[in-house]
């Protein structure tokens, strides 16, 4: 839980081994209640006090061990609806995880995962899990198959502001960020990340226009977010709120790793640009935002040369044009992963990452 100062300390090995003894300190707990029960007053006003402390106790255990539980307050979908682009009723203009596997396309709301964290799917006969952290800012799609079959998760809480799951076949605690096993038995496993873009869903159908959009699931609608506050960034919350400065714990930024480099750019300046030109690891890079300010993509440049400009929805270079897809009238550029986040997020998981400019 992010109770005050326990997000900035290592303590994910504590939380995991008080977690595994849960049932035997609970049952010592009891043992203790039970042996102290003879000795507590009879008569007089100890009596009532010794009652009403005992069910507050009660009260306060049942709610920290149960109600509290991070995957009671944000519960899962039943079922994952899917809808076609022309059924939904999302706004076009809202933001999406957008994942294509093995050539079907599928949009998933921020203003449903947001809520739940995470859920799993299947993409053309593949499964996927679709996960997203507002504390982060950051969205990821992983391969949840383990030894051919399907892992189950649940959220378990946050660490240094980022969501945990729970694997349910050996008790593992995963990191949200970047899908490691931070502690229990599959320890430094990593689950393969599937490509994923974040954009609106104006923008995502136009690229896909057979995509399938989540539906939300209507136990929840009290839950999912109603305004755009969250996605747009105007919110100042302290957990998911955004800073508009650059560079502070709360900013915007793209996070890009590349051939073992990481390097993060600021989210103003992309704004500012329309479009970065870079070189990481050696290899050309370009940073796109398109012209609703929400929408981004990454491509890796033909050769160094090669400059980039922002045109409208597409990327020139010359007398050369590409749409946000990759492809233009001569071959393609080679799409890949970015992602925005909060810079906290991005420099918790990447320690050495760079900055630009």
């Amino acid at each position: 839980m992010p109770l005050p100062g326990s997000q900035r300390v290592r303590s994910v090995e504590i939380a995991y081994t008080l977690h595994s003894l849960r049932w035997p300190i609970r049952a010592l707990c009891l043992v203790m209640v039970a042996w102290g029960i003879p000795a507590s007053p009879r008569t007089g006003w100890r009596r009532w006090a010794s009652a009403v402390l005992a069910l507050a106790t009660g009260g306060i255990t049942y709610a920290t061990n149960f109600v509290m539980a991070a995957d009671r307050i944000f519960q899962q979908p039943e079922s994952v609806t899917m809808v076609a682009a022309s059924a939904t009723e999302v706004a076009p203009d809202r933001i999406v995880v957008g994942v294509v596997v093995n050539g079907e396309a599928r949009a998933y709301p921020l203003q449903f995962i947001g809520y739940h964290h995470f859920m799993t799917d299947t993409i053309a006969g593949r499964p996927v899990l679709v996960t997203y952290c507002t504390v982060c800012r950051t969205g990821r799609v992983f391969d949840p198959v383990f030894d051919g079959a399907v892992e189950r998760f649940r959220l378990v809480g946050m660490d240094e502001f980022n969501a945990m799951l729970e694997d349910q076949t050996t008790g593992s605690w995963w990191r949200q960020a970047n899908g490691e096993a931070l502690v229990g038995p599959r320890r430094g496993t990593v689950l393969p990340e599937i490509p994923s873009v974040q954009v609106t869903l104006r923008q995502w159908i136009a690229l896909h226009p057979d995509t399938r959009v989540m539906r939300g699931d209507p136990r929840f609608t009290a839950e999912y977010d109603k305004d755009y506050a969250f996605e747009r960034g105007t919110s100042r919350r302290t957990l998911t709120g955004t800073d508009p400065r650059s560079w502070e714990r709360k900013s915007w930024v793209v996070g890009v790793s590349l051939g073992g480099a990481d390097r993060a750019y600021d989210w103003n300046a992309l704004l500012a640009a329309g479009a970065i030109n870079d070189t990481l690891a050696g290899r050309p890079i370009v940073l796109v935002v398109a012209a609703d300010s929400a929408s981004f993509f990454a491509f890796e440049r033909p050769t160094v040369e090669a400059r980039f400009l922002r045109d409208g929805d597409s990327l020139r270079s010359g007398p050369l044009a590409f749409g946000f897809s990759g492809r233009g009238p001569v071959g393609a550029l080679r799409p890949i992963s970015a992602s925005q986040e909060f810079w906290h997020s991005w420099q918790s998981f990447h320690p050495r990452t760079t900055r630009f400019p």
